[in-house]
């Protein structure tokens, strides 16, 4: 992660939101670790405030003073964006991952969505359906787009569109994924609760998202361990790509994709209830879910 003496003027934050799932309220916190009532500034982390400079904002308001101290002590971490239009998610984008699933790694992205409200906290329940048997865990870097895009001119022109990074789950269910799906993935990745998101959200000239660390475990066992610089496409190629096919919208989130060490590898099992999963990205936070049955 880029350091505040690296980027002159800027002041190191990051955002979370806290309270009830639809009723949570915008936190920013400093890079000493105190929290800060962002409502002086909006009213939520959506879109609008992507779009209208928002991160500036609240940076020049956190620098001034005029922000008063808020205590977090107990409350639930919700997604640290409100939910988007759109989650878009990028497979096999590890070449040890596409190997591990069998596959030549591709020439250009492979995209399938997921329903937006699959977004849950990074630390709640993690529920498996009880038809579900296959049940995989993905620690992916997440973008979240700070611009409305469209046919972008360049990768260069791509980073400026990016808001900031944060931590992702894809969570899979491998059978309705794959043999189950007539080709479409997103019929194994929309199941309730399958994309825990955060906790923070870090502004993206802060980041370093080409060296950043992604790891995973499952009941403490390590699964998952690789870096952003293995990724196939980066994420100022994924931006540029994606604005050719669709048209991107400030707060919409993209899942980068996961590297090795998933349960489809065979060398792991499935998930099942009862499972404590954690998944991390280095300077980015930690996530944490008990798995348990869907009601």
């Amino acid at each position: 992660m880029d350091t505040e003496s690296d980027k002159g003027a800027t002041s190191a934050l990051h955002l979370l939101r806290i309270g009830d799932r639809g009723r949570e309220l915008p936190v920013v916190a400093d890079d000493g670790g105190s929290f800060f009532d962002a409502r002086p500034v909006t009213d939520d982390y959506d879109g609008d405030f992507f779009a209208t400079g928002g991160i500036h904002r609240l940076r020049s308001a956190l620098s001034a003073g005029d922000l008063s101290r808020a205590d977090i002590s107990g409350s639930r971490i919700g997604a640290p964006i409100e939910t988007p239009m759109a989650v878009i998610c990028i497979g096999q984008n590890y070449a040890a991952h596409a190997r591990e699933m069998g596959a030549v790694p591709p020439a250009e992205p492979v995209v399938f969505l997921k329903h937006p409200n699959c977004i849950t906290g990074p630390n709640d329940d993690l529920p498996i359906p009880s038809f579900a048997h296959r049940v995989d865990w993905e620690v992916e870097l997440g973008v979240v787009i700070g611009q409305r895009c469209r046919y972008l001119p360049s990768r260069e022109a791509a980073l400026d569109m990016v808001a900031g990074y944060t931590v992702s789950n894809d969570v899979s269910e491998r059978e309705f994924q794959l043999e189950r799906s007539g080709g479409q993935w997103s019929k194994g990745k929309c199941f309730e609760g399958f994309n825990p998101l955060g906790p923070y959200l870090y502004p993206a000239d802060e980041v370093a998202a080409g060296a950043l660390e992604l790891f995973s475990w499952v009941n403490g066992e390590a699964r998952q361990a690789s870096s952003t610089a293995d990724m196939i496409f980066g994420v100022a190629e994924l931006v540029y790509e994606l604005s050719q096919i669709m048209v991107l919208e400030p707060g919409d989130l993209i899942n980068t994709g996961t590297p090795q060490g998933v349960a489809l590898s065979g060398a792991f099992p499935y998930l099942k209830t009862g499972d404590f999963l954690s998944v991390e990205i280095s300077g980015l936070g930690r996530q944490e879910q008990q798995v348990v049955g869907s009601s």
